[in-house]
């Protein structure tokens, strides 16, 4: 994978000679993949229905072979006109060309980049493959300072392990559905039918299958480009997935409710300071990971289970205690995974996150939080990537029970890394989870190594952010003393 993205990545800098930026060249990628892919698995695109400007019906052939077949002029116009067709296509294919335009000005260019795509058989690479080639661009783009168009991704490693202790079974439950609010280029959604068809070991019958693929799977993404992605990779899976455009937490609430939800919210500070008009939010605040916790309150089936992806300042900031009071007094806020360090490299390297997972329709007594964070080497790209045995033990902790109510006990873990904490320590916390911390750091990094600086002026952020909170509470103790005073 690496060398294809890097033979794409070389391209990219021949184009841009061609006055095609990163953005738009990673975008007609996706378009030509998607092609190339839908050829592979054997999708019929060779009869594309679009109405002429008489308005009269036509097919156009969209096929990877009939494109591959054209050169010079003739290959750009016919380029022009695949697009256009699939633009006006039915369905989720029309959704995943909306606004498709070409930008090549060179035939010779869309040449070389067609048969970059031809040598390659994708899809033994993985359906998801485009995802991984997007993502290994944008990462490059990244670090030619072009922030990667202000995206990361959630690992792979991380989102199969979330989707194997949540278990999002539709056997057997009409209307089942599985929502990703903040939903990327899939990963998510992807991962939650993998997991199926893997559970199932070809044994899902046809009635089910059809049921689950045409209405289980709904998602809502801001950006447009992985929006794109996100049906291709469905699509893909035969999969007609409902994924809305837009912020999630501006629009009003969606009519459907959801058994599952899968999600990692935007890490992001843009539009920090705006407070959606939401009525179904009690907490009115510009947090934006605070306010997709209540989103997810109010989207959620009674009944309904989900797992977040929430960064640590999340669970200290301003008014955290309020929403996770209403979060534990609404659901069972059971487990907590606090992440490794370093688990976003190479995108947001200092980032330290955690995972929270709740079920919702009955009170929290008890949350279990296992750090597999303490005394941990922190993530890199080369020596020591995110695997899955970063989550084997945690998950073995976990348990089978997706609802987090399987039998569990606090020495059930190596290094003592799974504790459970009963629902009065942590209101005497005020409901602040970060402060529950019992391992002692025992420098897990190799000799010497000192860590990222991105690392070190998160953790900086981070102790100045707690301690302005820390003084926020003196102050309202202080004030709130003058006023008995003064009454």
């Amino acid at each position: 994978m690496t060398d294809v993205v890097g033979k794409l990545w070389g391209f990219c800098h021949t184009l841009r000679h061609d006055g095609i930026d990163y953005g738009d060249y990673i975008e007609q990628i996706t378009y030509l993949l998607f092609l190339k892919m839908a050829a592979e698995r054997g999708l019929d695109l060779s009869r594309v229905e679009r109405r002429t400007p008489r308005g009269d019906a036509e097919a156009v052939d969209c096929s990877w072979p009939a494109l591959r077949a054209w050169s010079g002029q003739a290959l750009l116009d016919r380029y022009a006109a695949v697009l256009r067709a699939l633009d006006e296509a039915p369905g989720v294919l029309g959704e995943i060309y909306a606004g498709s335009q070409p930008r090549f000005k060179s035939p010779a260019s869309l040449r070389r980049l067609v048969d970059l795509i031809d040598e390659v058989e994708w899809t033994r690479l993985g359906v998801d493959i485009k995802a991984a080639a997007y993502e290994g661009l944008l990462e490059k783009a990244a670090a030619e300072g072009k922030k990667g168009a202000g995206q990361y991704f959630t690992p792979r490693a991380l989102i199969q392990s979330i989707v194997r202790c949540m278990r999002p079974d539709p056997r057997g439950k009409p209307g089942f559905a599985v929502c990703d609010p903040a939903c990327g280029t899939g990963g998510f959604l992807v991962a939650a039918w993998e997991w199926l068809e893997a559970e199932a070991r070809g044994a899902l019958d046809r009635e089910t299958a059809e049921r689950v693929k045409a209405e289980a799977f709904f998602g809502h993404e801001l950006v447009a480009r992985p929006r794109r992605l996100a049906l291709m990779n469905l699509y893909l899976h035969g999969i007609e997935p409902r994924i809305a455009l837009g912020d999630s937490l501006d629009a009003p609430p969606p009519r459907e409710r959801f058994d599952v939800v899968l999600t990692n919210p935007p890490f992001g500070t843009k539009g920090a300071h705006e407070t959606p008009g939401r009525e179904d939010f009690a907490i009115a605040t510009a947090n934006k990971q605070l306010n997709f916790i209540q989103h997810v309150l109010t989207i959620l089936r009674p009944g309904g289970r989900a797992a977040m992806v929430l960064p640590d300042s999340c669970l200290f900031a301003d008014q955290a205690g309020e929403v996770f009071e209403i979060l534990a007094e609404g659901c069972d806020l059971h487990t907590v995974l606090r992440l490794p360090r370093g688990t976003f490299t190479p995108y947001c390297p200092g980032v330290k996150a955690n995972v929270v997972f709740f079920t919702k329709g009955r009170p929290t007594e008890k949350v279990w939080i296992y750090d597999a964070r303490t005394s941990v080497p922190s993530i890199t790209k080369k020596s020591r990537p995110l695997s899955p045995a970063h989550f084997a033990e945690f998950e073995r902790c976990y348990g089978d029970d997706p609802d987090g109510r399987a039998r569990r006990e606090a020495g059930s873990s190596r290094e003592g890394r799974f504790r459970s904490f009963e629902r009065r320590e942590v209101e005497e916390r005020e409901f602040k989870l970060d402060g529950f911390k019992w391992l002692r750091e025992e420098s897990p990094d190799d000799a010497g190594e000192l860590p990222e600086p991105e690392e070190l002026a998160t953790d900086a952020i981070q102790e100045l952010e707690e301690a302005v909170a820390a003084l926020g509470r003196v102050l309202a103790l202080l004030e709130g003393g003058a006023k008995a005073a003064e009454g």
